[in-house]
């Protein structure tokens, strides 16, 4: 075999220039507020001599902005219309769809999105296990409030109007006890139904948060009792609590941002 054909493909060529520029925007991301030129010059890993010029390049069409008072370098008009322009062309459902096949192969459960619609929780996506789980469920179910784990996780972060608003005449009303787990969902960040809305059968949800906090839909997975681990620290949860913060990132949400609703 010839030195051509045993040779790596090479990487398209770019411009080592914008490459380098680029770890300020980086850094001012994830810094996520202003820094001065020799706090943002270390984070990405440059003299602040070498940095300042590309500052000024970025001043110039937007990307960066310096206050005039701190003199501090934050990111300008441009990156800020670029974010949003980035979050519109993003369809949280459509991101999360080929995840909860992969997450219904790797957790061997079935994998469901649920949105807020008008009724409450509504399941729009669903992913079968590889060994069905024999639940009724089909697009366009309204979960419950109550007793199911996508129901309890919204009732928790969702406004309280909101839930109110949806909560079915004919379901039993909120208690102490649901009261006390939903604060314990939102400690948690993770609703648990074991074997209780339908016998043998267990569940887990998790959120999906957009760039301002607000709960936007639900990962949830339901597998039989007996093989399921519905324990916070369990694969099962840590796969979707990887899964939803991924998704969240992509929606332009932030750790330790608002992302806690009170229900």
């Amino acid at each position: 075999m010839s030195d051509e054909l045993e040779a790596e493909p090479r990487s398209p060529r770019g411009i080592q220039s914008i490459e380098v520029g680029g770890q300020l925007l980086l850094a001012l991301a994830h810094a996520g507020r202003p820094l001065p030129l020799k706090d943002l010059a270390r984070e990405a890993g440059m003299a602040a001599a070498k940095a300042h010029p590309y500052l000024v390049s970025f001043q110039k069409i937007g990307l960066v902005a310096q206050d005039g008072g701190s003199g501090h370098y934050g990111l300008g008009p441009l990156a800020l219309q670029l974010g949003l322009i980035s979050l519109q062309q993003y369809d949280p459902v459509r991101l999360a769809t080929p995840l909860i096949e992969e997450l219904a192969l790797s957790t061997q459960a079935t994998v469901a999105i649920a949105v807020w619609g008008n009724r409450g929780p509504t399941l729009v996506r669903i992913a079968e296990a590889p060994t069905p789980v024999h639940v009724s469920m089909r697009h366009g179910t309204v979960m419950s409030l109550r007793d199911t784990a996508s129901g309890r996780l919204f009732a928790a972060l969702m406004p309280a109007a909101d839930v109110a608003a949806a909560w079915p005449a004919d379901e039993a009303p909120r208690d102490a006890a649901l009261e006390a787990e939903l604060v314990q969902i939102r400690r948690e960040g993770v609703a648990r139904v074991v074997g209780t809305a339908v016998p043998g059968v267990s569940a887990v949800a998790v959120p999906v948060f957009d760039g301002s906090g607000r709960l936007v839909l639900s990962l949830t997975a339901i597998g039989p009792a007996a093989m399921f681990d519905a324990e916070p620290s369990g694969p099962v949860c840590s796969a979707l609590r990887l899964a939803a913060e991924g998704l969240s990132v992509q929606l332009g949400w932030r750790a330790g941002g608002a992302s806690e609703r009170r229900g």
